[in-house]
């Protein structure tokens, strides 16, 4: 048997998630977006083949107005942005606040009023 790939040994895949009729909602966004893929880059669009639906907003909202054609290598570059971002965010969560340093002045010096030396 070979070994699990790391989406495999997170839990319940992405896939159990998608409701019963994904392939019918898949084809709607397909036609829709007339099988073009819908990335858009400095202001162009993308001419690949859309052939994966994905989510605009990342989650469980599966309603068409949520759903955009998108060619396997703009999905993939997406997904993997929108991953990227989550680790950064669960990292910066688990840093510690950072502690004011020792002997650093906040502010102009205040003088010190004479004692009389």
């Amino acid at each position: 048997m070979g070994r699990a790939n790391a989406w495999q040994r997170r839990g319940p895949s992405r896939k159990s998630r998608l409701p019963a009729d994904w392939d019918r909602l898949r084809a709607v966004v397909l036609q829709r977006c007339g099988f073009r893929c819908e990335w858009i880059d400095d202001g162009l669009r993308c001419w690949d083949q859309a052939t994966d639906a994905d989510h605009i907003q990342a989650g469980d909202n599966n309603s068409l107005l949520n759903l955009q054609g998108l060619c396997r290598i703009h999905h993939l570059k997406k997904t993997s942005s929108e991953a990227n971002a989550k680790q950064a965010e669960i990292r910066k969560k688990r840093r510690l606040p950072e502690e004011k340093q020792p002997g650093i002045i906040d502010g102009p010096p205040t003088p010190t009023p004479n004692r009389g030396f």
